[in-house]
C-alpha cells in the first residue's frame, strides 16, 4: 500500500504519519506539502527508507491529480478552506481518502468515488471521528434513541498554527450556516455561544461550560439514527478559559463577522489580522493545560427502560511524566492518531463501502477503540437508568 499524506508537514498530520510508522504495514508513505523545509525535517526525523517527500500545490489541480494518482490512499491534512479542492483531486486521482474536518464539501464528489470503487471518509479525528464511534457504540445498544449530546474540550493554544487560527475564526463566524442542532426532525441554525451546558470532564480538566459548535456529527448522527427515532442531536465544545473569553469579547464587539476594512490603502478582514497577530505572538502559542477530552451522552430506551449511556476518554498526561505526550503533543496526538487508525483500518479491509460516506457507515466502534487502547487512549463508559 502506498500512502500520500497531503499537508503532511503540519503539526497534526505529522502525528498521523508517526502513528502509521509505528503501527501500520505499508510500502511507501510520501509527505506531500508546499512547505519543503518542514516536510524534509519530518522525513529526516523519521529516518525510514519507506518515507519520502514530494512538493505539491493542491491549487494546481491538474498537477496534483497526476501526483496523487500513483497512490492507494490519501491522508488529507489540509485546512477546512481547501477540503473541497483536495477531495476533488483525491476523487479524480482514483484514491481512497480521509480527512480531519468533514464539514460537508466532500460529499458532492461521491459519484466519482463510487465510479472508481474508492472510499472517502470526511472527518475522522477526535471530533468528528472518535465521537461518532462513541455515539454509535452506545446508540446501537438501544432499542430507540431520544438524544445524543456530543461534547469536547480541546485544550490547546488559540493559534499555534495558521490552520488552527483558521478553525477558530470559522467556528465562531456569526453567519455560519453550519452551526446547527437537530431537533424534532429538522436542523435549526443557532448563533455562537448558544445553549450553554455544564459538562464535567475527567481530571485535570474538570467542570467546563460548553456551547454549540458547527461540527458534522449533528448531521451524520441524526441521519444514521433516524430509524431509531432520534429527536435531538447537539454538539458542543470549549477551549481553554482564556481562549473562550477572548472569542466571546471579539464576538460581542462584532469582530467575528470578519468585516473587511481598509487601512492606509490595504484591505483585509479584521479577523485575518487578529489571527495573524495571534499566530505570530507568544501568547497565541501558549496555554496552561494541554490535551483533549471527549464526552458523549446518549439517552434512549432498552428493554422498556429509559437509560443514559455516557462515554468519555482519557489519555497520557501532558505534564512530562509520559514520554512523547508532553505539552502540545498531548493535543496534537489526540487529533492525529484517529486519522492514522482510520487509514490503517482501510488498508486492512476493515472499512465498509465505496463513495463519500459518513464515518458511522464505515467503521466498527470496537475496532477503533481497540486501536486507541494500544496507544494508551482509553474510552470509558457509564450506563444509568433514568
Amino acid at each position: 500500500m502506498k500512502i500520500f499524506a497531503l499537508g503532511g508537514a503540519g503539526r497534526i498530520c505529522r502525528e498521523s504519519i508517526k502513528d502509521l510508522v509505528e503501527f501500520a504495514d505499508f510500502d511507501k508513505l510520501t509527505v506531500g506539502d508546499i512547505n519543503e523545509t518542514e516536510a524534509l525535517e519530518l522525513v529526516n526525523e523519521l529516518g525510514d527508507r519507506r518515507i519520502d517527500y514530494r512538493k505539491i500545490n493542491i491549487k494546481d489541480k491538474e498537477e496534483a491529480v497526476k501526483i496523487l494518482s500513483g497512490y492507494d490512499i490519501v491522508l488529507d491534512g489540509t485546512t477546512i478552506s481547501l477540503n473541497k479542492l483536495s477531495t476533488e483531486c483525491i476523487a479524480l486521482a482514483g484514491c481512497h481518502g480521509i480527512n480531519f474536518n468533514g464539514f460537508g464539501e466532500e460529499y458532492q464528489f461521491d459519484p466519482i468515488f463510487r465510479t472508481k470503487g474508492k472510499l472517502m471518509v470526511p472527518g475522522f479525528g477526535m471530533t468528528p471521528g472518535t465521537t461518532n464511534m462513541m455515539a454509535k457504540y452506545a446508540a446501537e445498544q438501544m432499542d430507540s434513541v431520544d438524544s445524543i449530546r456530543v461534547s469536547h474540550g480541546a485544550f490547546r493554544p488559540i493559534a499555534f498554527s495558521n490552520s488552527i487560527a483558521e478553525t477558530t475564526i470559522y467556528e465562531y463566524d456569526p453567519l455560519l450556516p453550519g452551526r446547527v442542532v437537530f431537533e424534532d426532525g429538522e436542523l435549526k441554525q443557532v448563533p455562537p455561544f448558544a445553549r450553554p451546558r455544564e459538562i464535567l470532564l475527567p481530571e485535570p480538566y474538570g467542570k467546563t461550560i460548553q456551547y454549540i459548535i458547527p461540527h458534522s456529527e449533528t448531521v451524520t448522527l441524526s441521519e444514521y439514527f433516524k430509524e431509531k427515532g432520534i429527536r435531538l442531536v447537539e454538539v458542543r465544545g470549549t477551549w481553554p478559559r482564556e481562549n473562550m473569553e477572548l472569542i466571546k469579547a471579539l464576538y460581542n464587539y462584532g469582530f467575528m463577522a470578519n468585516k473587511r476594512i481598509n487601512l492606509r490603502g490595504t484591505e483585509f478582514g479584521i479577523m485575518e489580522a487578529i489571527g495573524e497577530y495571534l499566530v505570530q505572538s507568544e501568547k497565541g502559542k501558549t496555554t496552561d493545560l494541554f490535551g483533549y477530552s471527549l464526552h458523549v451522552e446518549v439517552e434512549g430506551a432498552k428493554s422498556g427502560k429509559k437509560i443514559r449511556h455516557t462515554l468519555f476518554h482519557t489519555h497520557p498526561a501532558s505534564d512530562g511524566s509520559e514520554p512523547g505526550w508532553d505539552g502540545l503533543r498531548a493535543y496534537t496526538r489526540n487529533v492525529g492518531i484517529p486519522v492514522g487508525i482510520a487509514v490503517k483500518l482501510i488498508m486492512e479491509g476493515k472499512a465498509k463501502g465505496n463513495g463519500a460516506l459518513i464515518p458511522e457507515k464505515v467503521f466498527h466502534p470496537q475496532d477503533v477503540f481497540e486501536e486507541l487502547k494500544l496507544r494508551r487512549i482509553f474510552v470509558h463508559e457509564k450506563i444509568k437508568e433514568i
